[in-house]
């Protein structure tokens, strides 16, 4: 019966471990004129601060031919967020140093500094545009 008993407790114990919770995301919608895109922010320090600023409304600049940017109205948490990221097409992400948003419509190399905050999940075609675009970037309801 002892045997039975812890075994049964170590199953229980190392099932919590074997089972991949599910994340849930917040779901964004970014506005750029009258076209409309889709996104999601993944459940970091970092990501919940920039939620706390919604809905915002920015001007993102190009910046290398490879990101649109703009500045935040405060500094975003950087709490047990990575040294550094490898962003790709669709990334949302955090700089740092600059205290910016950056949406990469290229792939790029690593950049320390940088946060991921979420993904563009649908029209990406929106931001791949010579110039600034104006962008509300809004919850999803």
């Amino acid at each position: 019966m002892e045997y039975t008993v812890t075994l049964l407790f170590i199953v229980t114990i190392f099932s919590g471990y074997t089972s991949v919770p599910k994340q849930e995301h917040m779901k964004l919608r970014l506005t750029i004129g009258e076209k409309t895109s889709s996104a999601i922010l993944y459940d970091t320090p970092s990501s919940r601060d920039f939620a706390s600023l919604l809905p915002l409304t920015l001007q993102l600049e190009d910046y290398a031919h490879t990101e649109k940017i703009a500045s935040l109205s405060k500094k975003l948490s950087t709490k047990d967020a990575p040294v550094g990221f490898n962003p790709s097409i669709g990334d949302l992400t955090y700089y740092a140093p600059w205290g910016n948003i950056a949406l990469f419509y290229k792939d790029f190399d690593y950049s320390k500094g940088l946060i991921s905050l979420g993904k563009i999940t649908s029209g990406m075609e929106n931001f791949a545009v010579k110039g600034s675009v104006t962008v509300k970037i809004e919850r999803e309801k």
